[in-house]
């Protein structure tokens, strides 16, 4: 299956899906089960919605599906920081600083969507 290699927010959000599984598997290591669980659903599911996107029915229906990925981010925002704020808990900044990343992408997309419908 081809992952548009021209397609910026869609590459990494699929490599940070990647990088998310691999911490997760750290965390499941250390038999944090629940937070593990947490993270490998939303995070994955940003890129899940952003590839879904692509093949959105509508640019309504492009811009719905890239709002519920920027909400699945706004969780594992969540869920990162309070990894990062425990003591027993591996280090993720670099997860964090790459979800940022990623969200400023999405929204700079979906805020010219929006502007881009008005003006039509």
């Amino acid at each position: 299956m081809d992952l548009r290699k021209d397609n910026l927010v869609l590459e990494k959000s699929f490599q940070f899906s990647l990088d998310i599984i691999k911490y997760v598997e750290k965390l499941e290591a250390e038999r944090k089960f629940i937070v593990a669980n947490q993270l490998l659903k939303s995070g994955t599911s940003i890129g899940a919605n952003i590839f879904e996107a692509q093949d959105a029915e509508s640019n309504a229906d492009f811009i719905h599906k890239l709002k519920i990925a920027s909400k699945e981010l706004s969780e594992t925002y969540y869920w990162l920081k309070l990894c990062n704020a425990s003591d027993t808990y591996p280090n993720c900044d670099d997860l964090i600083e790459k979800l940022e990343n990623i969200s400023k992408i999405l929204n700079k997309i979906i805020s010219t969507l929006k502007i881009k419908n008005k003006q039509l």
